[in-house]
């Protein structure tokens, strides 16, 4: 723990006196950056230490974006997201989930406006099904399991 400043010493002074001592004792010696110039930002940008969090905590840039600019990227890259779904009805779940949420917008629109249109359901499904594979289209579906039959107390009492 430092000691106090003692009465009457500048506090300039004081500290000046601290780092002459750190110094001295070499507390200074074989730090991390040592011999590394600095990173610092440019003096005219207000906006520095935000530029430096996204960059040092990597956040995706996308999130800072206004709800419907994120939409319009959403639907400029839908196929791309469409093409990793397994089942028709996942896609179609999804695609009239992203439907609501533009309608969402465009009736709600705060901030700017982006005009971005609902998303033709059919088109999209139609071209994920030309892209998957033919095994995947003509697998035969696994016939359900016989119900098993009820022994004599289940009828019984059920």
């Amino acid at each position: 723990m430092t000691e106090r400043k003692p009465p009457g010493m500048k506090t300039q002074d004081w500290v000046e006196a601290q780092i002459k001592r750190a110094q001295n004792a070499g507390e200074f010696d074989d730090l991390a950056q040592a011999g590394k110039p600095l990173r610092l930002a440019d003096g005219h940008d207000p906006d520095w230490w935000v530029k430096d969090f996204i960059r040092r905590e990597n956040i995706e840039t996308d999130a800072l974006l206004p709800s419907a600019m994120q939409l319009r990227k959403e639907k400029q890259q839908i196929h791309e997201k469409v093409r990793g779904m397994r089942r028709e009805s996942e896609v179609r779940e999804y695609l009239a989930e992203l439907n609501n949420r533009i309608r969402l917008a465009i009736r709600d629109t705060t901030g700017p406006v982006v005009p971005t249109g609902p998303v033709n359901e059919d088109a999209v499904i139609a071209q994920w099904r030309m892209e998957r594979p033919a095994r995947e289209q003509a697998a035969p579906r696994p016939a359900p399991p016989k119900p098993r039959k009820k022994s004599l107390w289940q009828r019984l009492f059920s």
